[in-house]
Formats: C-alpha cells, sequence, structure tokens
C-alpha cells in the first residue's frame, strides 16, 4: 500500500496517541496496536536510504496482512478523524485501504 512518507509518520503517531481507553472501544488490545505500529515501522525503514530533502515527496510501501487492513480502515474510519492534523491524511489512507481489500476479494 503506497502512501506519502508525512501520511506514513501521521498515522503511526496517532496510533501511538491512542488511550486504553480508546483502545478498548476499537476493541484492541496494546499486542494489536504494537502490531500494527511494527508495519508502520518497517516503512519507515524504507526512510533510511532517502534523501532527507526527498522525503516529503517520498512514498513509502506499506505491507500489512488481511485482518489488519481491516483494523486499520476502522481506526480510520473511527480515530483517525479526531487526531489527524490534515483531513487528506485520512482520505489518502482510506482510499488505499479500500484499494487492498477490494483486490483481496
Amino acid at each position: 500500500m503506497p502512501l506519502p512518507f508525512a501520511d506514513v509518520m501521521e498515522v503511526a503517531l496517532a496510533l501511538l496517541a491512542l488511550s486504553p481507553d480508546e483502545l478498548a472501544a476499537l476493541g484492541w488490545s496494546f499486542a494489536a496496536r504494537k502490531r500494527l505500529l511494527e508495519h508502520f515501522l518497517a516503512a519507515d525503514k524504507q526512510a533510511d536510504v532517502i534523501e532527507r530533502t526527498a522525503l516529503d515527496r517520498a512514498v513509502l510501501t506499506l505491507r500489512l496482512p488481511l485482518r489488519d487492513v481491516r483494523r486499520l480502515q476502522h481506526f480510520t474510519r473511527r480515530e483517525l478523524p479526531k487526531m489527524a492534523s490534515r483531513a487528506d491524511v485520512i482520505d489518502r489512507l482510506d482510499a488505499v485501504l479500500e484499494r487492498s481489500l477490494a483486490q483481496a476479494r
């Protein structure tokens, strides 16, 4: 799933910011969030080889198993709007997740 570097960072920070009550409302455990964050960290490692001046234009590939695509989609629609600084982040992530689910069918 291709996402701009800034989007990957913003969503990862939003995942980190979830309180225990918000995790519970999503039906997630700390382990579920940790697993999602590990996918984001793996995508961020791609940025290590990109010139710093080009990071704002970089597109990273996020690889998620289908169950985590669905989990992230639920988060994107329920919690991310409360946390994201830009609505276009939510739109791009939701579109990428929808395409991933469509390809899996």
